[in-house]
């Protein structure tokens, strides 16, 4: 056996912003991470030959109040560029009209913006009333966590694009359905990003800036930091406590961070077994499904016609588009297949979606639009280790049924990932603020254990010579 402070599993945001504050706590670390890279659910990959030639297939925006993704990226000093939002954004009614509009929500009829207003009032209203760090203490929790967000949308929007346009946010944000995803974790979920606009937005919320060279990379750095402390291509199976350790492969620990999503953490065999409410817990969060697209093009032709690259198209698969371009780099354009169009089309070969996506963009853009001089998509939920994404979402009764278990240590094992942060849950930031979390657990009970142990010695050696 390989003796060592602490396991962390995952490599990821969460797992290395844990193994790095403990290892500058002076605490000695193994990260095993299942993959042959680091990152997670961020991954950046290379198009061309200049640096910002890349595309961003997992996580890539940061938002203004994302102050810890964007602390981390000052301390590697990785600069920050505003998405592209100059010009009209594009809206594609069911019926395949377009429109040019400005801001987050287009101006459609009269009747149907009252119903939305109406809607979206309501909503950031229940949004107020749920404390993130919290969300199944709450007076109406039940009530809340016992309908589904598409019952919600069915007693509350009375016009059909209202009712389409939010449950196109839904997918957006959460690559679910409505049916999929409780009320009360929609209203945790916004609380948590400070708004449902700050989950929305581009400008002022979640979609407004990019890292320079990728995202993934804050994962790197930490990785060289740690050196050779971080071990990939070294799955967890097992975790085995016997009272005063942790046992993870070969390595001996005093305890261990487990720092992946909670439906991948539950298919760990623990020994002794979790404790039957977490591994309950872990059958009741499932990851969304998506499937990122990316179109690369000679010039942004859109912004010669006046237009953002960012739309919303309801008739889709692609529902979700923005323009992908960096200030030094290849041209781009993004889509986004959630929910059930990314089940459907995840069954297909890349060549099928690859049309279909493109489709989308025609009506959008135009002819030019088919003739990308390269396409990649990534399929989360064919990825081993993330099996999904952007994260694990509760349905019904899941947050009060569950939710307190989320992030409870049993015994000597942790757990960390996007899914336990309470800010910004689901993002990047989250991330590393649960690494941060699950590392301060681990300094708090190591410093007990020796001020326990100190005491237990001096009352002993005071038994001695006291006679």
């Amino acid at each position: 056996m390989r003796d060592c402070d602490v396991v962390v599993v995952g490599a990821g945001l969460a797992g290395l912003t844990a193994a790095r504050e403990l290892t500058e706590a002076g605490l000695e670390v193994r990260v095993l991470e299942a993959r042959d890279r680091v990152g997670g659910r961020t991954l950046s990959q290379s198009v061309g030959e200049h640096p910002e030639d890349i595309v961003e297939l997992g996580g890539q925006w940061v938002g203004p109040t994302q102050h810890e993704v964007l602390g981390l990226a000052e301390d590697f000093g990785i600069p920050t560029y505003p998405t592209h939002a100059s010009g009209k954004n594009l809206f594609e009614d069911g019926r395949g009209q377009l429109k040019r509009f400005s801001g987050t929500i287009p101006m459609l009829q009269p009747h149907v913006m009252v119903d939305y207003g109406q809607a979206d009032l309501r909503l950031k209203r229940l949004i107020k009333t749920v404390d993130p760090e919290s969300p199944w203490a709450g007076e109406d929790a039940e009530r809340l966590d016992e309908q589904s967000f598409a019952s919600w949308i069915r007693r509350t929007a009375k016009t059909g694009t209202a009712r389409e346009a939010l449950t196109t946010a839904i997918r957006a944000v959460f690559s679910v359905e409505p049916a999929d995803v409780s009320l009360l974790h929609v209203l945790f979920y916004a609380a948590a990003a400070g708004g449902w606009d700050d989950l929305l937005d581009t400008e002022g919320g979640a979609q407004q800036d990019r890292l320079a060279g990728g995202t993934q990379q804050l994962s790197v750095r930490m990785a060289e930091e740690l050196g050779d402390r971080v071990e990939l291509s070294t799955p967890v199976r097992s975790i085995q406590t016997d009272g005063e350790s942790v046992l993870v492969g070969d390595l001996r620990a005093r305890r261990v961070i487990v720092a992946i999503p909670p439906a991948l953490a539950g298919r760990i065999e623990y020994d002794p077994p979790l404790p039957g409410m977490r591994d309950q817990l872990t059958q009741r969060m499932p990851m969304g499904t998506v499937i990122k697209c990316v179109a690369v093009y000679e010039e942004p032709f859109w912004r010669d016609d006046g237009l953002t690259g960012q739309a919303l198209s309801l008739p889709g698969p692609a529902q979700v588009v923005f323009d992908n371009t960096p200030p030094n780099g290849s041209a781009g354009l993004i889509a986004f297949l959630e929910g059930k169009d990314a089940r459907e089309l995840a069954s297909v070969g890349v060549r099928e979606r690859r049309e279909a996506v493109l489709r989308t963009f025609k009506r959008l853009f135009g002819e030019r639009a088919t003739h990308p001089v390269e396409y990649v998509d990534k399929d989360w939920s064919a990825e081993p280790y993330s099996r999904g994404c952007y994260a694990g979402v509760f349905g019904p009764g899941g947050w009060t049924g569950y939710g307190r278990w989320l992030r409870e240590p049993v015994g000597r094992v942790h757990w960390a990932g996007t899914e336990t942060a309470t800010r910004w849950m689901g993002y990047m930031d989250g991330a590393i603020q649960s690494g941060r979390r699950a590392a301060a657990e681990v300094q708090t009970a190591e410093g007990a254990a020796v001020v326990d142990a100190a005491g237990a010695q001096a009352a002993q050696a005071a038994r001695i010579i006291t006679g």
